[in-house]
Order: C-alpha cells, then structure tokens, then sequence
C-alpha cells in the first residue's frame, strides 16, 4: 500500500465518523467513497455490514470500476457499487462520493418542484444542482444513466431515493452535501408552516457563488481532528 493510499484511507474514515456525527446515517445502508491516489480506476469503500462510527482506514475495501475487489476480507453494498463506479467512470475529474439517505433529503426528493432558491444555504448549490430520476439502484443501466446525470452537476437530487455529491476531494464533497442538506432541511421545516415560500431574486442567485471561499480549507482542518482523535 502506498502512504497516498493509506492517507486516502484515513481521510475516508474520518470522513464516515463526522457523518455518523451529524447523523446522516441510514444505519449500514448509504456510503461514501474516495478514489484511490494514482489508481483512476479503483477506490475504498466502507465494509459492508460495520456501522459508520466502527470504520476504520484498515476495514475500508478496495474495488475497481469494474466490480473487482482488491481486500482480502470485506464486503461491498451492491447498489453502492453502482452508484459510485457509475460516477468515476462518468467523472474522472471526481475523487470522492458521498451518498445519503437523510429525512430532509429523501423528503426533497419527492417533491414535484424540488428544491426551492429559499435560502443561503440552497443558493451555494443551486446553479449546480441536477435531478436524478429513480432508476433500480444495482442494474447496469443506473450505473450508466447515473454517470450521465452526474456529468452535469456536482450537486444530485436522486428523485424518491437520497442526495449524492461528487467532489475534487472529501472537503469539497463534504461541503456540497452540508450545503444540500441544511437546504433541504430548512425548506421542509418552511413548508410546515403552510406560508408561501419566499424566493431568493435570481440576480441574488448569480452572485452568491462568488462570496463561498474558504471553506474547503476549514473542512480539512476539522477532518485532520477527527483523524487524531479516532481509533
């Protein structure tokens, strides 16, 4: 193993503490992943079957694009194999995946209109954002057409499933799925008072983009305590 790859590793599963964390979990059955330092065309996946607060940078698997695995020991979710081999494929500029299965994002997702420019956190990711129609999660056509959807956003809404971000790295993936869930939290919670929701003008829209900075930086020093602080 390579120290790039042990480092990747270890960012991974720090990553997958802070979810359980902030409580996006579904208990065994949403993952992320992050593509393998100097491999395109493999990435570490969690084991499937260890809750998010048990996952260590040893437990991680090891898998290619095309379904081979790498680990001696370790079992991979199917439907998360689909999801994350069709964006590498789709996306070789895309080195981390995170997929969840929150109240807030699952409830967004049903709804006809989606999500709504309403507040600051959905304007970071709405210029950005692309629908995903429900498609069976382990078939080779969703890997397919999920490759293809995801070639035009960096932000997914997966119609009656989840959200999905892919990022340059686990900051940036991390971030985008910050920004995507506090959006659809806030507007669910908005939705329950029966008002008209309130848009953000779209000359607003245009520019807020410009004022995000910085917080790529912040999320790798919180990731770098989490590492140090984790078995």
């Amino acid at each position: 193993m390579t120290d790039a790859e042990w480092q990747a590793r270890c960012d991974l599963a720090a990553l997958y503490r802070i979810t359980d964390l902030y409580g996006w979990t579904d208990t065994i059955d949403t993952h992320m992943s992050v593509r393998v330092p100097g491999e395109p065309k493999c990435f570490l996946i969690n084991n499937y079957g260890d809750l998010f607060d048990e996952i260590t940078a040893s437990s991680l698997v090891k898998m290619d694009i095309d379904g081979n695995v790498y680990s001696k020991d370790g079992k991979f979710n199917a439907a998360g194999f689909t999801i994350h081999s069709g964006v590498y494929k789709a996306r070789p500029d895309a080195n981390c995946v995170m997929h969840t299965h929150t109240r807030a994002g699952t409830g967004v997702s049903v709804l006809k209109r989606g999500l709504r420019p309403i507040s600051q956190d959905a304007l970071s990711v709405y210029d950005d954002l692309v629908y995903h129609e429900y498609g069976m999660p382990t078939s080779e056509e969703e890997c397919e057409a999920l490759g293809v959807t995801c070639q035009k956003g960096n932000s997914v809404v997966l119609r009656n499933h989840g959200l999905l971000t892919a990022g340059r790295s686990i900051p940036e993936a991390f971030i985008l799925m910050h920004r995507l869930e506090m959006s659809c939290r806030s507007q669910l919670q908005a939705q329950q008072t029966g008002e008209k929701l309130v848009a953000i003008p779209e000359a607003t829209r245009q520019k807020a983009r410009e004022q995000q900075q910085g917080e790529e930086s912040a999320f790798s020093n919180l990731l770098d305590r989490v590492k140090h602080s984790s078995p």
